[in-house]
Parts: C-alpha cells; sequence; structure tokens
C-alpha cells in the first residue's frame, strides 16, 4: 500500500491538497483504505476547472437586467385621468390588469 499512497501524496501535491492526508497516520487500516478510495475517486481536473469558472466574469446579454420603461404618475397631469379611465372601463369589462409599483422610503399602496 505504500506505492498507492506515495501515487496518491503525488497527485494531492499536483493539485495543492496534500492536507487530506493531515491525520492519515492516526486512522486505522480500514478508514486508511477508505480515505485513499475516496480521494482516488474525485476528479480534479473538474473541481479544479469548475472553481476557475467561478472567477471568470461572463458578460451575457440574456442575463442582462436593464430597467423597463414606467410612467410617473405625478407627472402625468392631464393624462392621468385618461389613463385611469381606461383603467377603470377594462375592470368594469372583467379584463384583467397588473400594476406594478416600485419606490423609495415612505412608499405606500393606495386606493
Amino acid at each position: 500500500m505504500d506505492t498507492r499512497v506515495e501515487e496518491i501524496k503525488a497527485l494531492l501535491k499536483k493539485y495543492n491538497q496534500e492536507h487530506l492526508l493531515n491525520h492519515y497516520d492516526k486512522l486505522d487500516e480500514h478508514h486508511k483504505k477508505e480515505l485513499l478510495d475516496e480521494i482516488e475517486n474525485i476528479d480534479f481536473d473538474l473541481v479544479k476547472s469548475l472553481y476557475e469558472k467561478t472567477k471568470k466574469v461572463e458578460n451575457d446579454s440574456e442575463n442582462v437586467i436593464t430597467p423597463i420603461n414606467y410612467l410617473d404618475k405625478y407627472k402625468l397631469n392631464e393624462k392621468y385621468k385618461y389613463y385611469e379611465n381606461i383603467g377603470k372601463k377594462a375592470i368594469k369589462e372583467g379584463k384583467l390588469a397588473a400594476v406594478t409599483m416600485a419606490g423609495g422610503q415612505g412608499t405606500r399602496l393606495r386606493t
């Protein structure tokens, strides 16, 4: 088993993971074998490539958040009544409507 341990130590050194064997000498034979089996089953190249991908910033145009067009109720002036009447008419006709409101501190929903 010494050859196996040396091969695994070399593998761990290649990936800077030698600490995985820090307490190897304190284990009984069964647990030593179990630990070596587990280490051999690690795909270090895959782990390394996944880790490297976490460092990259991807500019994916599908994931870019951009503001949508909006209407500021207080800047509508005379158009406010026009849009309000359209909404009331739609509600009376049983149509659906969705309103999204967002704002800073003190924003309240009003009926």
